[in-house]
């Protein structure tokens, strides 16, 4: 089960809850062609499976289908659900007032009698083509059973009016030769299925509804179904093409031949069924619309009317628009003065696109090129016209995307640079132009389809610009030692007079590379370099000034490194490449101690598409926004900022960058004691000597958080200490940049090595005090407190707690206050400072609390516990809730259901588990059981005052 791992094993748990009897209905919906079919048929067969093993159960399977000629007829699904299970449905008389109601009854019977020996599943395929009536016997049926092992499978479109094949019987849509008949007659399976969607939507919160295939589950598809290895480009194409449908793909992976996969940018068909389908409709349409339809399979989607209308030559418009509609094939917006035009789905573009002769085609794309506004879509509009080498295009499109290279939009950059090389009439600007584009994807952040390219780059003869671009994609694969060797041959070549712009593009590898090699001084002289070597507008001039004040912090000048961003701000011109700066700046404020000027600048570095800014970028704020949201106590915004950066490294393939987003996933996920989901993170953020430092460290940082969590100090110790060992030191141990010290400290002192932590921490000290850190103090102050209690001296650890406390008293780090509070309440607990540490824990779980972070909750409660003075929770916890929040807490105890509570409380189910979900944190405690066993322990907490 491709793709459907999580909603298999989810059908899987509702059949044995059903089995168990407790009779229920579940929708599983998605387009069609998702598999809806396949999941259901597939846990059944598993159950069935399993029921031939000893102690196993066996099904009795029922099966119906609603169909777009029947769904008309009355009681038509419950009838043949009736002949399934062999008795016959006995209509209601005619004078029956409640006909629902007696078919439900009757169903209810003989569905009663059929589970008497086995578990019964009732299977309703296309239930959006079922009658209403028997929909509603169904429900009607199921909520009347008590006890019976029953599960009713309702299997249905979302949307039932989807283009399929020509053949499908009466598609309900209006077109110019039905315009005559009676309306009903056109319109009775529309109503029909409207009627049936509206009972659907009883079961739609709750229903299975089938994810669109991605890239990751295409190249499964492809190499499982027709054993053709596609390429992650490939995939990603395949799946936009298709929306995801792992039936229409199916079909074009069977179809097409394997050579296809392989080209740039493919015109893709549309599946030969499909094809039919689109073309049928269309030739029923009149000439205008089928002009207008034409023009727009040229255009780009959501194209405004005014533009479509001269490539399609037919004056007013308008009705053409409504009858494309009502056929299924254009659908309008109506925006604000215009009238936007976009296909129903991409495939019907592409089976009208491909539908019209190349002689015809080409003409549309001239008239488009003639009327395009636009200087880019003009010019792809005449390569698409083009029908052979032409060396004017080709300049004139290698010129635009220099333009497009200047603004930072590199992913345009290399879509024109790659339509220019396949232009040029000879060998060295093809390939020139290749090398060009290649560098512009790495640029974007496109590294696989940069790497599908790597092979031909590498049979190109060897040279400067060759060596600069192999090299720039082994640093985004983090191959630090394949990178020099690329770059260092590349520098050697170079000659700065006759190429100052490659010169600086090489200068700009090499500061990434140092980077990645956490060499901050190298980054420096590179950056100063490239800065020297060409104009200030050229993209690696501005890139290594956005990055040159990185390394200026890092070796330890700030205020020098403000001060390169504050002149580099005045210069910058509000395109894609401000979003280097936002990146650069905010980092540099992470590492300052302003995580709140850092988040601001990060979150304007995050997005890509409104001014087409780097995915590379983008990642790299991502994952540093999620290390600010972190250090603010925005665990929920950091994961989220993890999850998002996460799902587009699937597909960007970016390396370099990918222990630093899951560093944060896994320290979260642990704090809060989600060991899978840490777990998860901790093995995605994985890197070993032979990479980069820059993903080394984090790397290692995840595994030392997580240990720490766990309490096994000794892991910690174990994680850090390839981080210990790396020869270049400067900027590793610069403080505010990599927070690695203190969880070395205090692993060492937790696992008894206690002199050598006193050695190890000194100079990290030293350097904290002379760059006047703040945080870093108070980390390494936590430390050299606890160092002071494991000594026995209780009063100078209490005096290296409390300053560390007050380097902390302006900064909105609460992870940071309640981790020192915490090291602190157990040293005094520990020395016999009962009502001192009593205190002070308060003071950490509550902060915890706050957080989210379930681990160390738990531990200052053992704590809190151990040392005798804790009062027992009870009303006081119960008043930190809302009104509302009582009121959920109070019905939930009580044994009510999700669903129930909402119910009673006029408010949705969603809302009743965030209720909970801060109701479990406040009050300390981990699921329901535990939620009544304190009403049991003390019920007058539900009388208690609610917080503001």
């Amino acid at each position: 089960m491709i793709g459907r791992v999580e909603e298999a094993a989810a059908l899987a748990r509702k059949l044995g809850v059903a089995s168990g009897g407790r009779a229920s209905i579940v929708l599983i919906q998605g387009p069609a062609g998702m598999g809806k079919t396949l999941l259901a048929d597939h846990v059944l067969r598993r159950h069935a499976a399993g029921a031939s093993s000893p102690g196993g159960e066996s099904l009795s399977v029922l099966r119906s289908r609603g169909v777009p000629w029947e769904s008309g007829l009355t009681f038509g699904v419950v009838r043949q659900l009736a002949q399934a299970a062999g008795t016959d449905f006995s209509a209601p008389a005619p004078e029956d007032r409640q006909p629902v109601l007696h078919a439900a009854e009757q169903l209810g019977r003989i569905w009663a009698d059929a589970q008497r020996e086995r578990p019964l599943v009732a299977v309703v395929e296309d239930a959006h083509w079922a009658d209403a009536e028997s929909l509603q016997a169904i429900d009607s049926a199921v909520r009347r059973m008590t006890t019976e092992r029953i599960l009713v499978l309702l299997i249905a479109r979302d949307d039932p009016f989807e283009l399929q094949d020509p053949f499908e019987a009466q598609a309900p849509y209006q077109l110019p030769e039905q315009a005559a008949q009676p309306t009903g007659a056109v319109h009775a399976p529309l109503l029909e299925a409207l009627r049936a969607l509206a009972i659907l939507d009883n079961w739609r919160d709750e229903a299975l509804r089938l994810a669109p295939f991605g890239a990751t589950e295409m190249q499964e598809l492809a190499g499982l179904s027709q054993g053709v290895q596609l390429d992650l480009p490939a995939s990603r194409r395949l799946s936009l093409h298709t929306l995801g449908n792992p039936r229409y793909a199916g079909e074009l992976l069977r179809e097409l031949p394997r050579d296809t996969w392989h080209d740039w940018q493919p015109l893709l068909p549309a599946p030969a069924r499909y094809a039919a389908a689109v073309r049928h409709r269309l030739a029923r349409c009149g000439e205008s619309t089928r002009a207008l339809v034409e023009a727009c399979s040229v255009l780009p989607d959501d194209v405004p009317l005014t533009e479509a209308d001269p490539v399609a030559g037919i004056g007013d418009a308008l009705p053409a628009v409504d009858e494309a509609q009502a056929a299924g094939l254009l659908r309008a917006t109506i925006d604000p003065g215009r009238v936007l035009l976009s296909f129903t789905h991409p495939l019907v573009k592409a089976a009208v696109l491909t539908g019209i002769g190349l002689t015809r085609r080409r003409e549309l794309h001239r008239l488009a090129a003639r009327s395009a506004e636009d200087p880019g879509r003009r010019l792809l509009h005449e390569v698409a016209a083009a029908t052979g080498p032409d060396a004017g295009l080709a300049n004139e499109l290698d010129r635009h995307a220099s333009d497009r290279a200047s603004a930072g939009e590199w992913g345009a950059a290399a879509d024109v640079l790659i339509r220019a090389s396949r232009l040029s009439p000879s060998r060295p600007a093809r390939q020139d132009r290749m090398l060009r584009a290649v560098d512009a994807l790495i640029g974007a952040g496109d590294v696989p389809q940069a790497a599908v390219f790597a092979a031909e780059l590498e049979s190109f003869p060897s040279g400067t610009l060759r060596d600069a671009v192999l090299g720039y994609l082994a640093i985004m694969r983090g191959r630090p030692s394949e990178a020099d060797t690329f770059l260092s041959r590349a520098w050697t070549r170079c000659d700065p007079q006759e190429r100052p712009d490659l010169t600086a593009k090489i200068c700009q590898r090499r500061v990434l590379h140092a980077l990645g090699r956490c060499d901050a001084s190298e980054l420096v002289a590179w950056a100063r370099r490239a800065i020297e070597m060409a104009d200030p507008s050229d993209p690696s001039v501005v890139e290594s000034k956005a990055v040159l004040g990185i390394g200026l912090a890092a070796i330890g000048r700030p205020d020098e490194a403000a001060a390169q961003y504050e002149a580099a701000a005045a210069d910058m011109p509000a395109s894609a490449q401000s979003q280097r700066f936002q990146l650069g700046r905010g980092w540099v404020d992470l590492a300052r101690d302003a995580p709140e000027t850092a988040r601001r600048r990060l979150e304007a570095a995050v997005p890509t598409g409104y001014r087409m800014g780097s995915t590379r970028i983008s990642l790299w704020a991502q994952g540093w926004l999620a290390r600010t949201q972190f250090a603010l106590g925005a665990w929920q915004e950091a994961v989220e900022s993890v999850d998002r950066a996460a799902s587009r490294l699937g597909e960007a393939r970016i390396e370099f960058v990918r222990p630093l987003v899951h560093w944060t996933g896994a320290q979260i996920h642990a704090l809060r004691g989600d060991w899978e989901k840490a777990d998860h993170h901790l093995n995605e953020a994985t890197a070993e000597l032979h990479h980069y430092e820059i993903m080394l460290v984090p790397a290692c940082l995840a595994r030392a958080h997580v240990a720490e969590a766990r309490g096994d100090y000794e892991r910690a110790v174990e994680a850090l200490a390839p981080v210990l060992q790396l020869a270049s030191r400067q900027w590793i141990d610069e403080p505010g940049f990599w927070p690695w010290q203190d969880v070395y400290g205090n692993a060492l002192v937790m696992s008894g090595r206690v002199d050598q932590a006193d050695a190890f921490l000194t100079p990290h000290e030293e350097l904290a005090v002379q760059r006047g850190h703040h945080s870093t103090q108070a980390r390494l102050g936590l430390v050299r407190g606890r160092i002071s209690a494991a000594r026995g001296d209780i009063d100078a650890a209490r005096k290296e707690f409390e300053q560390a406390l007050a380097h902390l008293d302006r900064l909105p780090l609460p992870y940071d206050r309640a981790r020192v509070n915490f090291a602190y309440g157990q040293s005094l607990r520990r020395a016999g400072k009962r009502k001192e540490a009593d205190i002070v824990l308060k003071n950490a779980r509550d902060a915890y609390l706050a957080l989210g972070a379930e681990t160390y909750v738990e531990r200052c409660d053992r704590e809190l516990k151990a040392g005798g003075l804790h009062a027992p929770r009870g009303t006081a916890d119960m008043s930190r809730l809302t009104a509302q929040e009582q009121a959920v807490a109070r019905l939930v105890a009580g044994g009510a259901s999700n669903q129930e509570t909402a119910v009673e409380l006029f408010i949705s189910v969603k809302t009743v588990q965030y209720h909970l979900t801060h109701i479990y944190a406040k009050l300390g405690i981990r699921s329901r059981s535990e939620l009544a066993a304190r009403f049991r322990e003390d019920p007058s907490w539900g009388m208690a005052p609610a917080q503001d």
